[in-house]
């Protein structure tokens, strides 16, 4: 139960508490912390931090009866409700309800994140929808304003879908790995890489590609566009050099000199001359 004093707490202090009620004693109590606040604490605060449990818990169906509650509350939810739903959904492979959620964004009217958007392309090229994806990246170049960050996002992506000659039948291919995982998985990595480096994260780009390259995962040139690419538009023209090099040493190596040129032609096209020249 909650004590009398707990009343006074915040809803930040609420939701803190249910994450650590999840991580110490596990779901089922960060749960019955959840269903013994009162009415006035359950907002939008502490029912996101209990749908964070469910989607970290990969619980979907949890997850969904708590999602129906939320819509139904009336409450003035952001955009990171609506992410850990898209989250939920990429992690399980039921990336055909992620169109859904965004659907439910739009018509509370609320405002969608970089966050948001890189969920939403990642489900489109997962199931290879490359035409909507193009679609939503105009979407976010229409509403993209002077966010450095949002602007560093729609080039990277652009150069990666342009570049990297996407299309239904490359991605159906199986790398080879012990897990047989696909090319369409390997796209949402691109896509997370994308991202980081939308928001000028060297050290989270540095931490994915390493983490990678210690797999057995056999990478084909998309894969080393997308870091290289990355490390072009923060100006790290040394890293992006180092990826070149292991590319080139590669065990089952596809080093493609045209596609370092379309890297270049893409970077051009965007106006980029600079990190086309670093190449």
């Amino acid at each position: 139960m909650v004590s009398h004093e707990e009343y006074k707490l915040s809803d930040s202090d609420f939701a803190d508490r249910i994450d650590l009620m999840n991580k110490v004693f596990g779901i089922d109590a960060a749960e019955r912390y959840f269903e013994a606040l009162p009415l006035s604490a359950k907002t939008c605060e502490t029912y996101t931090a209990l749908l964070h449990c469910y989607a970290g818990a990969k619980m979907t169906e949890k997850a969904e009866e708590l999602y129906e509650r939320i819509k139904d509350s009336n409450l003035p939810f952001d955009a990171l409700t609506y992410n850990e739903m898209m989250t939920l959904y990429m992690s399980v492979g039921q990336v055909e309800k992620v169109p859904s959620v965004i659907e439910d964004l739009k018509q509370q009217k609320v405002t969608p994140d970089i966050f948001t958007f890189n969920l939403w392309i990642s489900s489109c090229a997962a199931s290879l929808d490359i035409d909507e994806v193009r679609r939503i990246l105009e979407e976010m170049h229409n509403g993209a304003g002077s966010d450095e960050s949002w602007i560093r996002y729609l080039n990277l992506a652009n150069v990666y879908f342009t570049a990297g000659h996407l299309d239904r039948a490359s991605s159906n291919s199986l790398v080879e790995t012990e897990k047989m995982i696909t090319q369409s998985q390997w796209i949402t990595y691109d896509l997370l890489i994308i991202l980081y480096g939308g928001l000028g994260n060297k050290d989270k780009l540095d931490l994915i590609w390493n983490s990678l390259r210690r797999t057995k995962q056999k990478m084909i040139s998309r894969n080393y566009i997308c870091i290289i690419s990355a490390y072009l538009i923060l100006d790290h023209a040394k890293e992006a050099g180092e990826v070149i090099d292991q590319w080139k040493q590669a065990t089952t190596p596809d080093f493609d000199t045209l596609a370092c040129k379309r890297i270049m032609d893409a970077f051009t096209g965007l106006g980029l001359d600079e990190a086309a020249n670093n190449l």
